[in-house]
């Protein structure tokens, strides 16, 4: 009788989790980090998520439909999305402990991650404190952001409420070309001459797409 012959095993310390604990994350291919949420099977997290999403900005962009349709387990898509919201409070945390928003990359970093993927257009603020601390991010309007959806008065409102000293604007372009349109332009200078009142500074305003464009840094404030 013959015996049936046994598939290689991979040696324990050369499984990803192995691999992770030894010589860290950074180690791990982009393969090898999803298959920890799929039982450490590696090549199924390259043949079938990131082969069929093409790359990790789709693969979070994507439904549990989408998953389903893989016959990816409901448990597996539960789980990335936690790992995205938590990376995503990870960053808002950072801005929060109480020091000054003294780097401007991580505050990029951070309107990157909450805007860069929303299907339409959202208008948000930064309120910072008089030592340039966050008090606050908060989403204030909703839709193509011009004159007539941005309402300085109620941005003047959220300002006092904060006791706000100065602000961030952000908003994104679904497009993902972050080009600062004129609306957008008018739009800034119309808030920065309200909040002008009330002592209010406007620091920057922060354009979203694929990339950021800061208007501080283009000149336009």
């Amino acid at each position: 009788m013959k015996t049936q012959e046994k598939k290689p095993q991979i040696p324990v310390f050369d499984t990803p989790a192995y691999k992770l604990l030894g010589r860290g994350s950074q180690a791990l291919s982009d393969a090898e980090l999803l298959s920890l949420f799929m039982g450490e099977n590696v090549e199924l997290a390259r043949t079938t998520l990131l082969f069929n999403f093409q790359s990790l900005r789709e693969l979070f962009l994507a439904d549990e439909e989408d998953f389903k349709a893989l016959g990816v387990s409901q448990m597996t898509y539960v789980q990335l999305r936690a790992v995205l919201e938590l990376c995503q409070r990870w960053l808002g945390e950072k801005l929060q402990r109480g020091e000054p928003l003294s780097d401007p990359d991580a505050v990029r970093f951070y309107l990157s991650s909450r805007l860069r993927d929303l299907p339409s257009e959202r208008f948000c603020v930064l309120f910072m404190d008089n030592r340039h601390r966050m008090i606050a991010f908060e989403e204030l309007f909703n839709g193509t952001i011009d004159g007539a959806s941005v309402h300085p008065r109620e941005v003047v409102k959220r300002c006092l409420y904060h006791n706000a000293a100065s602000v961030i604007f952000a908003h994104n372009h679904p497009s993902g070309v972050p080009e600062p349109s004129q609306a957008d332009e008018r739009i800034t200078q119309k808030l920065k001459d309200a909040l002008a009142l009330i002592d209010v500074r406007v620091l920057d305003h922060f354009v979203v797409g694929d990339s950021v464009v800061s208007f501080a840094e283009r000149g336009l404030l």
